[in-house]
């Protein structure tokens, strides 16, 4: 774990076997999270995380996130996740990842890109960023340290796309913040598909556009369009149990790849 303040961070991790799949090599779900608690960290050490927000009442969540892979980490490695805030605005931020190898830094398994709101807990609305600790977070931009993932996608699904299934939330679904995982809804996508596609194709990137919240007891619907062999879109809605009120929750990309290069 980083001992300085720099502008970009860097934390390691280990690919625990049973954070793995069967081919031995990390499940994307575990990586998302490795991704969210570098930035925990990144921004807590600088002070603007959540140990200082909670207490005012505010918090972080994620709005937009997209993972994009070369390589995914074999069990037993390690690997480190780097990551900066690449510009600051009134409501948003946009952070960064770099995934490399522990041992050799030109190793590199992917990046990340990944847009955050701070919202106050108890109205859920936007805050200024800027009114925190008077804009100390712009200390830490780095706005030219290159980011090889491509841009951000809005995610665009058609009407047409077909219900596949509907889960319950559960206790292991909600997060510190009190609403459904972020990293849970990649995790039951990436479930939609059967075992034999993982056995011919490797997840090359997902993105993820987080609409609105869900909580412990919505139900969840998955739409999915299909693009190509390797393309796929999927919308998540929340509802209640007589689902009633469907609301669109989010919307995720996947591109498969038959192997990793």
């Amino acid at each position: 774990m980083e001992t300085d303040k720099n502008k970009v961070g860097k934390y390691e991790f280990l690919a625990e076997p049973f954070h793995c799949d069967f081919s031995h090599r990390l499940f994307m779900g575990h990586l998302g999270n490795h991704l969210l608690n570098a930035a925990d960290f990144h921004s807590s050490h600088r002070g603007f995380g959540m140990p200082y927000l909670n207490p005012l009442h505010k918090t972080w969540v994620l709005s937009r996130l997209a993972i994009e892979m070369d390589e995914m980490p074999l069990q037993y490695s390690t690997f480190a996740v780097e990551t900066w805030v690449e510009s600051a605005m009134r409501y948003f931020t946009n952070r960064n990842f770099r995934i490399v190898d522990t041992d050799d830094d030109s190793h590199v398994y992917g990046y990340g890109r990944s847009v955050w709101a701070m919202i106050d807990t108890q109205t859920r609305r936007p805050q200024n960023i800027m009114e925190i600790r008077d804009g100390e977070i712009m200390k830490y931009v780095d706005a030219e340290k290159p980011c090889a993932a491509q841009p951000l996608s809005r995610v665009r699904i058609s009407e047409g796309a077909r219900l596949v299934r509907t889960i319950d939330t559960h206790y292991s679904d909600v997060d510190v913040n009190g609403h459904i995982n972020s990293v849970k809804y990649i995790e039951h996508v990436l479930d939609l598909f059967p075992v034999s596609r993982y056995k011919e194709y490797a997840v090359k990137r997902i993105d993820v556009a987080y609409v609105a919240e869900s909580y412990y007891g919505d139900k969840l619907s998955f739409y999915m369009e299909q693009l190509s062999e390797e393309d796929f879109l999927v919308r998540i809605t929340r509802h209640r149990e007589d689902g009633t009120d469907e609301t669109e929750a989010c919307r995720c990309g996947i591109k498969f790849v038959k192997d990793y290069k």
